[in-house]
């Protein structure tokens, strides 16, 4: 995703919503507060905001079963061990600015609110019906950068979800998608077949994500996700017919990523604007 198409999809989300046609410059609050309208609390006017176990979302979150998986066991934490999380967070988010200040742009656009929480969980969440939220459990070996990656990896769910609301991705609801014949092998989930809209995001985010570790001189990701990603390509471009015009772009785009796994192309297209002006027939 690049940030060209990022500013793109979210102002003709702004304007679908509200009628409000947002310039560059007041896009960031448009689109929260037309977020605040889509789901059931308000983003805050600017900036982050991180809350924890005892916190409104997770109270949301604990009582409607969303992220069952990662709240299940939530602990109690106090001020020191917050005070930690929030410097962990405040270095990552300059982390993601030192490798791309347009990385960090769309996580600052498309990221309102944090949940921090200790389970053990080891991972993040986030939903395409509250936007703008992302869920975190830190793992006991976490550094710096897994909380970047973290934040950028469900930063990017949330991408895939403004453009799903605003163009369609496939041509069948996700209900659909959970049946056997439209499954595909999953790039993080090695050797599993998922329902097709979870396998496409799951393989979309992994480009990021090695991109990142790249950066940093590091290669566990790109050595564990190179072939499963070529294979989960392989698989995806099988249920093409299931994708619409849009998301046939966004597979050519990610299948290309996946034969050459050449990260100077990542690069460009993060800080590209060549996928904006994008005019599929289903938005004429």
């Amino acid at each position: 995703m690049s940030i060209g198409h990022t500013y793109e999809n979210m102002a003709r989300l702004v304007r679908a919503v509200t009628g409000e046609v947002p310039s560059a410059a007041t896009l960031p609050s448009a689109y929260r507060a037309t977020i605040s309208i889509l789901r059931p609390m308000p983003a805050e006017g600017t900036g982050l905001s991180i809350s924890y176990e005892d916190g409104e979302w997770a109270a949301h979150c604990m009582k409607h079963g969303i992220f069952e998986h990662i709240f299940k066991g939530a602990g109690t934490t106090d001020g020191p061990k917050r005070e930690v999380w929030d410097e962990r967070v405040n270095e990552a988010l300059a982390l993601i600015e030192a490798i791309s200040p347009e990385l960090r742009l769309m996580v600052d656009l498309l990221v309102t609110d944090l949940v921090i929480v200790n389970t053990g969980a080891d991972g993040g969440g986030s939903a395409s019906h509250i936007p703008g939220v992302v869920v975190m459990s830190p793992g006991p070996k976490w550094g710096v950068l897994d909380y970047a990656m973290c934040l950028v990896h469900e930063g990017m769910h949330l991408n895939l979800f403004v453009g799903d609301s605003v163009y369609g991705t496939f041509t069948l609801p996700s209900s659909e998608l959970e049946a056997e014949q439209y499954r595909a092998l999953s790039a993080v989930k090695i050797g599993q077949r998922r329902p097709l809209d979870k396998a496409f995001h799951a393989a979309v985010v992994t480009v990021p994500l090695m991109f990142m570790e790249h950066h940093q001189g590091k290669t566990t990701l790109v050595d564990l996700y190179t072939k499963s990603l070529r294979d989960a390509c392989v698989d995806l471009k099988k249920q093409r017919p299931h994708f619409t015009e849009y998301g046939r772009m966004l597979l050519d785009e990610l299948c290309g990523f996946g034969e050459t796994i050449n990260f100077a192309d990542v690069a460009r297209a993060i800080r590209g604007a060549e996928f904006a002006g994008y005019r599929p027939s289903v938005a004429a």
